[in-house]
Order: structure tokens, then sequence, then C-alpha cells
């Protein structure tokens, strides 16, 4: 735990000691104030909830999650600093597990940058709190699932930009796995079993489901088991780089 906590506390320091974390924090809030005012009619609904802000967070994620992940191992590999943290009395797992914290709790701070809103909403009208915290809730653990997803694809190459394309790539089949084009696709030739389990892979399904205010046990699990396989698939890209 002592490793994990010192490869979360570096990383962290890595984020805020330049600029490109606070752009970042600021593109994210500019682009859901924009998605949520504008896009989504926050005012002209005439409703007092968030729920224009929080139905375009699996778009802005697909976008900016990929931009943070992107950097965790390969620029690492780039530097050539890999190896030396693998010489580092740290087990790999521990390693993964503290960078993944690092950049979801450096994401937890962007979402925590739009707590004005909710505040707005309760001046405004008389909100269901509750259902706004389960979509904050939603939106974390969704922004945790393309993090690791993220991560994975970075440990596989030294490339930053490569590791962005593919794992915008993936977020997106993520998202638009429950989509009924793409349900339709795979029904014209694929058993139902199988369409059914490219369905229960959709973030959206999951993520709406979540801040309708429904905290479902298999939601929060899908998300959890989602988030752990990833990050084992990440020590193997390492262990695989490693023997290379």
């Amino acid at each position: 735990m002592n490793g994990l906590s010192t490869i979360l506390k570096r990383e962290l320091r890595a984020y805020f000691a330049t600029p490109v974390a606070y752009v970042f924090i600021v593109i994210f809030l500019v682009l859901a104030g924009v998605a949520t005012f504008y896009m989504g009619g926050f005012y002209e609904r005439g409703q007092a909830d968030l729920e224009p802000f929080f139905q375009f967070h699996p778009w802005l994620y697909m976008f900016l999650i990929p931009a943070i992940s992107m950097r965790l191992w390969s620029e690492e590999r780039k530097a050539g600093t890999l190896e030396l943290l693998l010489t580092l009395p740290v087990p790999l797992g521990a390693a993964v597990v503290g960078k993944f914290l690092a950049a979801w709790i450096f994401t937890a701070v962007a979402l925590a940058g739009t707590l004005p809103l909710w505040l707005t909403v309760n001046y405004l009208g008389d909100p269901d709190n509750t259902v706004i915290f389960a979509g904050y809730l939603g939106s974390l653990l969704m922004a945790g699932g393309f993090l690791a997803i993220g991560a994975c694809i970075s440990a596989l190459t030294k490339n930053q930009v490569i590791a962005f394309v593919v794992s915008f790539v993936i977020c997106f089949a993520f998202n638009l796995s429950g989509f009924p084009m793409v349900i339709d696709m795979f029904s014209a030739w694929a058993p139902q079993a199988i369409v059914d389990v490219i369905s229960s892979f959709s973030f959206l399904t999951h993520f709406n489901s979540i801040v309708k205010g429904v905290i479902d046990v298999r939601d929060v699990v899908f998300f959890a088991t989602l988030i752990a396989f990833w990050l084992y698939a990440n020590v193997l890209a390492i262990e695989i780089n490693k023997s290379n």
C-alpha cells in the first residue's frame, strides 16, 4: 500500500505541476456548460433538474478522458522512465492502480467544478437532490470505466496520439453498443445471446439508469468489473512489454 500511495502522490503532483491540468478542467467546464445551457435547453425545459447536464457526459468523456489517460504509460515508455519505475520496490499492480486512481481523482476534481450548477438548480427550484447525487455517482463510475480502458491502451504504445485515437474508438464502441442500429446489425446474423451480451456492454444503458436515480447493484457491478478487467489487462500489457 505504501507503494500505491507513493505512485498516487507522484502522479497527482505531475497533473497539477503543469498548466495542462488547468486547461483541461477549463475545457471540461466550458463544454459541459455549453452542452447544458445551449444544446440541452436548460432554461427552456422549465424543470429544476440536471438531466440535460448529465445526458452529454458519455460523449464529453469519450473525447476528454482519452486525453487524460493517453500519457499515463506512453509517456513513461517514450521517456525511458518505465524501466526505472519497474525497478522501484513497488508491485506492478500497485503502480497500475496508483496511476489509475490519480487520473480518477483528477477527473473527480474537474467534475467537482460543476457543483455550482447543482447549487443553481436548488436556487431556481426544488430538485430531487437524491437523483442529482446519483447522477454524479454514475458519472464518476463511467469516467472510471473510460480511464481504465485508456490506461490499458496507453500501456501498449509509446505514442500518445495513437493511445488517444485507439482509446477514443473503444470508448465510442462501448457508447454505441446499446444503440438500436448496432443491435439490429448483429440481430441479422448473430444468436440472441451474443446480441444481449453486446447490448449489456453499453455505457449509456447503465449510466442512464443511474442518472434517473435508480442505483441498481448490477450497474455498479458492471462498472466495477469493467474497471477491474481493464486494470488487469493493463498489468498484463506492462508485463509483456517488460519481458520484451
